[in-house]
Parts: structure tokens; sequence; C-alpha cells
């Protein structure tokens, strides 16, 4: 079966809203690489949109689910509950920023967390607004669209959005928006559309996904909670992209001397099989009444299986040190094409938490088709890259920590031949 012919029934069978990056259709995985159907041969740098921290089909963590299928594969937790939900939630109470009592329920979507981490916080507070960000991602749902900063192509064509949710500019300073500015506007927002005593929480991630890879300022940080303090508002950090080592610690608040009240999860929690969870403050996170939370599917007891093995492999193999040392290589292979390379605006990221974003060599301004076109060189040459960012001409980079060097190497080699090629051609 070629891939023509499995595009064409992909076109005849699935709706024109499931959008697709590449043609490539996967036939086998293993850490960084994919083969498809045909049998070419890619590296993969996106790793399911940062899913796959831990690889493809880690085998600690393939042999923990095909433990568990020998076990149960479902029961409900809400019905027949099981020890390992248990433990897992005793582990992401311990590794959560905070030095204050934890709980934790899981689900299965990130956009599933977001939506439970606003009704806890409506119901802790008894309160209904909330705030996000400009350029901030949480989710395909409606409240996740709602909160969401971006309109295409998350918003358009599906009416109303939920109410009571607000946005202010996310600090980034080489697109004009300071600490300061970003701060100034919420304090007009207060002034002006909402009292802040009605506000429920504050939700932001700490480095922006989908955005474009922005890393919220320490003191920007420090500053929310404050303002959170002072009125009664709670702080929520969604970490759905940005969970699990991949911007070197933990969790990206590790990064931050505060921490939020409630934190969502998901993407890399379980290393390819759906899983998500909120964890936040104790009193907090029992505010709803039994039955208020969960979910058929949540806390499935394969996908706990394998987070308890995504969880062991990153302390057992250094994984938050591997991000930074990887990281710290990925930007200064980068950094060396800037002489070269004049659309090269920016690069930036904590860990293996990486971008780069381009601008039109002659305007200075936002170039999507340069980014693009990169990404299609890379793909040709076969390494798989992503897009991102409010003028999608920012490039992420989130290949799996695991990556062997020889691997990563060759990649890097491809990442530079395709941005210098489309360089030469612009």
């Amino acid at each position: 079966m070629n891939t023509i012919t499995l595009t064409d029934r992909k076109n005849a069978a699935i709706s024109r809203g499931v959008g697709m990056t590449t043609q490539i259709y996967a036939d086998r995985a293993e850490n960084a690489e994919i083969w498809d159907k045909e049998g070419r041969r890619y590296i993969d740098f996106a790793a399911g949109i940062a899913v796959l921290n831990t690889g493809h089909r880690h085998p600690r963590v393939i042999a923990a689910v095909k433990d568990q299928l020998d076990h149960f594969t479902h029961t409900c937790h809400q019905v027949v509950p099981y020890e390992s939900y248990v433990h897992l939630a005793e582990r992401l109470n311990a590794l959560a920023p905070g030095s204050f009592a934890k709980k934790t329920i899981f689900v299965t979507t990130g956009a599933e967390a977001v939506e439970n981490a606003v009704k806890i916080a409506r119901a802790a507070t008894g309160r209904s607004a909330v705030i996000a960000f400009g350029g901030g991602f949480h989710g395909r749902t409606f409240m996740g669209m709602a909160l969401t900063g971006k309109v295409v192509p998350y918003k358009v064509g599906f009416g109303a959005m939920p109410g009571d949710v607000f946005h202010v500019p996310f600090p980034v300073e080489m697109h004009g928006v300071s600490t300061e500015q970003s701060l100034a506007a919420l304090k007009r927002l207060f002034a002006a559309d909402v009292d802040p005593q009605r506000v429920a929480a504050i939700i932001i991630e700490p480095v922006q996904g989908e955005g474009g890879f922005y890393p919220a300022p320490v003191a920007f940080m420090k500053a929310l909670r404050e303002l959170c303090d002072q009125h009664g508002i709670l702080l929520i950090a969604d970490e759905v992209q940005t969970g699990f080592a991949r911007t070197g610690k933990m969790f990206a608040m590790n990064h931050h001397e505060v921490a939020p009240d409630l934190m969502t999860m998901a993407k890399s929690l379980a290393g390819g099989f759906p899983l998500a969870a909120v964890t936040g403050r104790a009193e907090v996170m029992d505010a709803p009444g039994p039955g208020g939370l969960g979910g058929t599917y949540g806390g499935n007891p394969l996908g706990i299986a394998a987070a308890h093995a995504v969880l062991d492999v990153i302390k057992d193999e250094d994984l938050c040190n591997w991000a930074n040392q990887l990281g710290s290589r990925l930007k200064q292979r980068l950094e060396s094409l800037r002489d070269k390379v004049p659309e090269i605006a920016d690069i930036r990221g904590p860990g293996f938490m990486n971008a780069i974003e381009f601008n039109d060599k002659v305007t200075n301004l936002p170039s999507a088709d340069f980014a693009n076109k990169v990404r299609l060189i890379a793909l040709e040459k076969g390494l798989i890259l992503l897009t991102c960012g409010v003028h999608a001409n920012v490039i992420r980079f989130l290949a799996p920590i695991t990556i062997q060097d020889n691997i990563f190497v060759e990649a890097l080699d491809i990442l530079e031949t395709s941005i210098l090629q489309a360089s030469a051609g612009n």
C-alpha cells in the first residue's frame, strides 16, 4: 500500500478538520526513528508533539504495559480501584513543586486535565472567571478553546466560546511585550473588565508551546504568584507540553521560585499511552464533591503502568541532565549559523525544549514561509520537524531525550543543511 493510495483513503474517510503535518504513514518506530509503510526511515524531532520524551517504545515502558495486560486492562477506577493508580498519585504529589500537601486526579487528555483544573478552581474559590494569555494553547474542547490565545485554526467556525474567560498579552520581549507591560495589562483588566474578586484562576504555560516556545520570565512568574495571593486567585500551571524532563527539570515550574496551586500534565507522562493528570494543593483538590471529578477511562491501568515506567526511566537514565546537554548542543549548532543565515531572529528554550524563530531578511517581519521551507527541506532529507508560533514562523524541537548520539549528530547535520539551503534559495 503506497502513500498516495493511503492519502486518498484518508481524504475519503477522515474529517479534513484533523490536520496532518506530513504524509508519512508510520509502520514501526524505535526511540527517535520512524519507518513508514514504504520502508523509508525518518528521524523524529516531533515525538508525537512532546509525548515521547522517553522515545518510541522504550523497553521498560513496553515491558510494564505487557505485564499489566496479563493482569487487567480496565475496571474504571471509580468502580473497582487499583493500587497502581494510588501509587502514581503519590509519586506525582511528591514530584510536583510546592512544599505543601497535594492530591492528584487522573484523566485521559491534556484538554481534559485543563477542563478539570478549571472546575476544581471554580469549586474551591466559588468564583467563575479565568484569565489566560495571548498565544497560549490549552486544548480543543470548548473551555480549552476559550482559554487558548489563538484564533486560527483553533476557534474558527465553532461559534461562541464559554464566557468569563479573559486574555492578556504574554511577556515576549522580542515582540514588544515586557514583563511590566504584561502585568500592567492584568491590572487594566481588573480595572476595566473583571473584578479580581470574581477571578477563580490564572492559567499559564511556563513555556508557551503552540505559541512559540517562549519561556515565562522568572520575574513575571514571581509577580503573578504575588498578584494571585493578593486577590485569592489560584495559579494554574499548564505543564502538558513542558513536563517530565523536557526543560531540563522534571517540570518547567521547577525553574521558578514559586509553585502553582494546580498543575496540569499529560503528553510524556505515559510515554505514548493516553494519560493526563491534575495535581494541586490538597484542600483545593478536595473542593469538588464525590462524583464531581473522574471519567470512564481516566487513569486507565495501561497508561498508569506506562507512567510508572516513565518516571523510573527519567530518574535512572538521568534525563533531566541529558535534556540540558542535548539542548545546549542543539543551540550551539544553531548559533553557529547566525552569520550565514540572516533569517534567524532568535534561538531559545530551556533544556531540550528549544526553538528557532525566523524573520524575513528584507522586512524583518515574521516569516512563516521560511520556517515551512526549512521544515519541508528537512522532511525530504528524513528529519521530521514541527512549526509553531502565533505567526507560524518558529520551528520547535521535541526529539526524544533518549535519542542516540549518532542519530542526534545526523539530525543536526540535516537541520543545518536544510536551514542553509532554505536561506540560499530565499
